[in-house]
């Protein structure tokens, strides 16, 4: 371990988090970490989300919250709409057998979402209990699946988390090529509509990257969640004229 990494606070149910500048630095094993222990239900996981926290653990390990900095995120204004998947959002779009659908399969999603994690990885972060957890705030209506449907099959999708007006993408899928770029487009067109402006995408990859994401410094990203997670919910449907979030631009 490295010298400068702090104690690791345990939590017991109940208890409140520590404070976001308490997650251990970028230069120590494990950047971004801030706590271990407590629970998954539902209260918990607001109370985390809507102080830029969230819960990312494996299997034989206790549940671990995290808070990393810079965090990245997507504004949804700098969506980078490369010329293949405007031409392959504008096939979708006219083609009547392929539709996005707003949490009609939210259980499938996830599954489907665990299980490409584990193909690209020894275990997945996505375990039973995140799974229960999960499908319990999607009950409790704080979470959400974006789907792609093609000829009545799910193809692909994504699952995140709303509170108010802060949305967080936690994984997607897809069995088709695009699926998953065109359930985040259409979740890009839902907060469009909705005067949503950003969509955390946790941590720093390549390919959210080319998609137009970028990093912001924690206490930023943090204050953004405290001003937005207290608002009206927007309706969670998709019609199709919010294509125009995205095609008409």
């Amino acid at each position: 371990m490295h010298p400068q990494t702090p104690p690791l606070p345990w939590l017991d149910a109940g208890d409140d988090f520590p404070a976001l500048e308490r997650a251990w630095g970028r230069h120590s094993d494990a950047p971004g970490l801030l706590a271990a222990g407590a629970d998954l239900e539902c209260a918990t996981l607001r109370r985390a989300y809507g102080s830029g926290i969230f819960p990312w653990f494996s299997d034989g390990q206790p549940i671990l919250w995290w808070s990393p900095d810079p965090r990245m995120v997507l504004q949804v204004d700098n969506f980078r709409l490369h010329r293949s998947l405007r031409k392959t959002l504008q096939q979708f779009r006219d083609n009547p057998a392929c539709e996005v659908r707003i949490d009609t399969a939210f259980a499938q999603v996830i599954t489907h979402c665990a299980q490409s994690a584990r193909r690209g990885a020894p275990g997945t972060w996505i375990v039973p209990s995140m799974v229960k957890a999960y499908t319990a705030l999607f009950e409790a209506g704080n979470a959400h699946s974006v789907e792609t449907w093609i000829d009545g099959k799910l193809v692909g999708g994504l699952y995140c988390v709303a509170l108010g007006r802060a949305v967080f993408g936690e994984s997607m899928f897809t069995q088709v090529p695009n699926a998953s770029k065109i359930a985040l487009a259409a979740l890009v067109a839902l907060c469009r509509e909705n005067a949503i402006t950003m969509i955390d995408c946790q941590q720093n990859t390549a390919h959210l990257a080319s998609l137009g994401a970028a990093e912001m410094g924690r206490a930023e990203f943090a204050q953004h969640v405290r001003s937005v997670r207290e608002c009206t919910n927007p309706v969670w449907v998709f019609p199709p004229l919010y294509w125009k979030h995205i095609l008409s631009a």
